[in-house]
C-alpha cells in the first residue's frame, strides 16, 4: 500500500525532475540538526523551483511530494527507533508506519508547489504564492489530525539570533516566509543569469532586502534592548538523572532512580537554589500514592529550602472514572505539594490510541500504565510569587500551548521532558531547536529538564544559554530572570499565518474562475 502511494505521488526519481527535487529535500534535511547546515534553507528549494518550471499544478503537486518525501525521509528517521526499540513493532511495520507520516508531510510540500503554479497560470508571481501557501500549509498541518509542527522551515534557523528575533511578532512562520522568499528571488536570479529566459526579479528582490534589513534590524534591537521586569532572578538547577528506558519503569529500579535523582539534586543545589526541576516520568510510580517514596523527596525540599518540580503519573476521579494523566507536581520549600499540572496535548499512540474502541489491536507505546487522559485547563505553578508554565513531553512544539500558559500569568516556561525514547539521534537537537521559539514568541525565559537530555536553559531571545550532553548523568544550574509577558504575538497569535491561508484560498478561488479546461498536463 505505502509503495503504491508512493508511485501514484512522486515523480519518477530518475528524471530530471525527480532528481532535481530529491536535490531540494536533501538539502532541506541538512539544515536542520543534526547536520544543521542552516545556511542551506537559503537555497534549498532551487533545485525544486527549476524542477517546477513549465509543469502543470498536478506535476508541481507531485514535485513538490517528492521533495517532501526526501526531506522528512531524513529528518524523521528516528522513528524507527522509537518504533522497534521501544515501540516493539518489527521492521515490517515500523518502516510503512513511518513512511506514511513522511508522505502525510511531505503532502503538504505539494499542495504549497501546486498552488504556487495554479497562482503562476493566472498572473500571479510565485514569488508572492509561494512563501504564503507554504505557510498557510505549515498552519494546517499544525492543527489538522492533532498536529505535528515538527521541522518547519524557520526552525532550521534557530543558532540566528538575530533573524529570528521577529518570532515575537508572527511565530516561527514569518522566518519561514522569509526563507521561502529569499529561495524564489535566488533561483529566479540564478536563472536569469544562466540565460534561461526568465527576467530579473527586480521587484521580488527589492521587497526581500527590504524584509530582511528590517528583520535583522528589529533582531539587533530586541538582542539589545535592556530587561525591563524587575522580578527576581530565580537560581535554577534542572536534574538530567539518564535512566535507562527500558529499565524506567520496572519497581526492582525505583529505589535506585530516586537515588540518582536524590544524589544529583543534592551536588546542585549545595550552593543554594530556589528552584528544582526533574523531568518528566522522573518519579516511575505514582507519586500522589506512594507515600515512602514521595517523603524521600519531599525531605529533599525541605532540606534545600526550595521548590521542586517534578514529572510523575497522577490519577484522579472525573465523572465517575478513574483516569491517568501525564503529570507535573510542585513541591513547596516545607515539602507539601501546592500544585499540579497536567499534560494537555497527548502523544498519539504514544499515550493513547486514538479511535481505541475500534483499533483494539494496537497498543500504545508508553508502558506501565493505561492510556492517558488530557489535562481539563492549563495550570500554572508558583514559585514565590513567580508563576511557571509547565509543558510535558512534545508539548513544546505547539505555540498555542506556551501562549496559553503565558497569559494565564507564567512568567518562566518548563519544560519536562524524556527524549530516551529517540536514542542517539538527530530529534532531541530538532526538539531542542523548537523549544527556542518558545522563549522568543512569548518573550519568556524556557529551562527544560530532559531524562536523558538536552537539559538547557534558554533565555526570553531564544539564546542557549546552557545545555547538557545526550546520556550523561548530570544538572544545569543557573540564574533566569522572569519574563515581562510582553510580545505581539502573545496577543495575535497565529493571525498573520491565518491570513496567509486566506490568501491562499484567495488564489485558489481566482484561479477556478479563470480556469482553462483545455489546459493539458505538462
Amino acid at each position: 500500500m505505502t509503495l503504491r502511494l508512493l508511485s501514484a505521488y512522486v515523480v519518477p526519481i530518475f528524471d530530471r525532475r525527480g532528481i532535481l527535487s530529491i536535490a531540494s529535500g536533501v538539502l532541506i534535511a541538512l539544515s536542520f540538526p543534526t547536520p544543521g547546515f542552516s545556511f542551506l534553507a537559503w537555497i534549498a528549494m532551487i533545485p525544486m523551483l527549476v524542477a517546477l518550471e513549465d509543469s502543470s499544478p498536478r506535476t508541481a503537486f507531485r514535485i513538490g511530494i517528492t521533495c517532501g518525501i526526501s526531506a522528512y525521509a531524513f529528518i524523521l528517521y528516528w522513528l524507527n527507533i522509537v518504533l522497534t526499540q521501544y515501540g516493539h513493532l518489527p521492521w515490517g511495520v515500523s518502516i510503512p508506519v513511518y513512511l506514511l507520516l513522511v508522505i502525510w508531510l511531505a503532502m503538504f510540500y505539494g499542495l504549497s508547489t501546486s498552488i504556487a503554479r495554479i497562482g503562476e497560470l493566472v498572473g500571479i508571481k510565485a514569488a508572492f504564492t509561494l512563501p504564503v501557501a507554504w505557510v498557510a500549509f505549515d498552519l494546517i498541518r499544525s492543527f489538522l489530525f492533532s498536529g505535528f509542527p515538527w521541522a518547519m522551515l524557520g526552525h532550521s534557523q534557530f543558532r540566528t539570533l538575530p533573524l529570528i528575533q521577529i518570532a515575537d511578532l508572527a511565530g516561527v512562520y514569518g522566518i519561514t516566509m522569509l526563507v521561502v522568499l529569499a529561495n524564489v528571488v535566488l533561483y529566479r536570479a540564478v536563472r536569469a543569469v544562466s540565460g534561461a529566459g526568465i527576467s530579473y526579479p527586480v521587484k521580488s528582490a527589492m521587497v526581500l532586502l527590504i524584509l530582511f534589513t528590517g528583520t535583522l534590524f528589529y533582531g539587533f534591537s530586541r538582542l539589545n534592548e535592556p530587561a525591563t521586569n524587575s522580578s527576581k532572578p530565580l537560581r535554577v538547577a534542572l536534574i538530567q538523572g539518564n535512566i535507562p528506558q527500558d529499565v524506567k519503569w520496572s519497581p526492582e529500579f525505583r529505589d535506585k532512580t530516586v537515588a540518582v535523582y536524590e544524589r544529583l539534586t543534592r551536588e546542585a543545589a549545595k550552593d543554594g537554589v530556589d528552584l528544582i526541576v526533574w523531568p518528566e516520568s522522573a518519579v516511575p510510580f505514582f507519586f500522589q500514592d506512594d507515600l515512602l517514596q514521595a517523603e524521600r523527596i519531599r525531605n529533599l525540599t525541605r532540606e534545600f529550602n526550595a521548590h521542586l518540580v517534578l514529572g510523575s503519573p497522577a490519577h484522579e476521579l472525573r465523572n465517575g472514572k478513574n483516569i491517568f494523566l501525564n503529570s507535573a507536581f510542585m513541591l513547596s520549600p516545607t515539602g507539601e505539594t501546592t500544585g499540579r499540572a497536567d499534560k494537555l496535548h497527548l502523544v498519539p499512540f504514544g499515550e493513547y490510541v486514538p479511535l481505541g474502541n475500534i483499533f483494539t489491536f494496537i497498543n500504545k507505546i508508553v508502558a506501565g500504565i493505561g492510556d492517558f487522559t488530557p489535562g481539563q485547563q492549563a495550570v500554572t505553578l508558583d514559585v514565590g510569587g513567580t508563576k511557571l508554565g509547565t509543558q510535558v513531553c512534545y508539548e513544546v512544539i505547539f505555540p498555542e500551548l506556551a501562549r496559553k500558559y503565558v497569559r494565564e500569568g507564567a512568567r518562566i516556561l518548563v519544560a519536562i521532558t524524556n527524549d530516551a525514547w529517540f536514542g542517539r539521534s538527530s530529534a532531541p537537537y530538532q526538539h531542542l531547536s523548537i523549544a527556542a521559539f518558545r522563549a522568543i514568541e512569548t518573550r519568556t525565559p524556557l529551562i527544560r529538564a530532559a531524562n536523558t537530555g538536552i537539559s538547557a536553559i534558554i533565555d526570553q531571545n531564544g539564546h542557549i544559554r546552557s545545555m547538557t550532553a545526550l546520556f550523561v548523568e548530570g544538572f544545569r544550574t543557573g540564574e533566569v530572570k522572569p519574563g515581562n509577558g510582553e510580545s505581539l504575538y502573545l496577543k495575535i497569535g497565529d493571525a498573520p499565518a491565518l491570513l496567509c491561508l486566506l490568501l491562499t484560498a484567495g488564489v485558489a478561488a481566482i484561479a477556478w474562475f479563470k480556469r482553462n479546461p483545455d489546459k493539458q498536463d505538462k
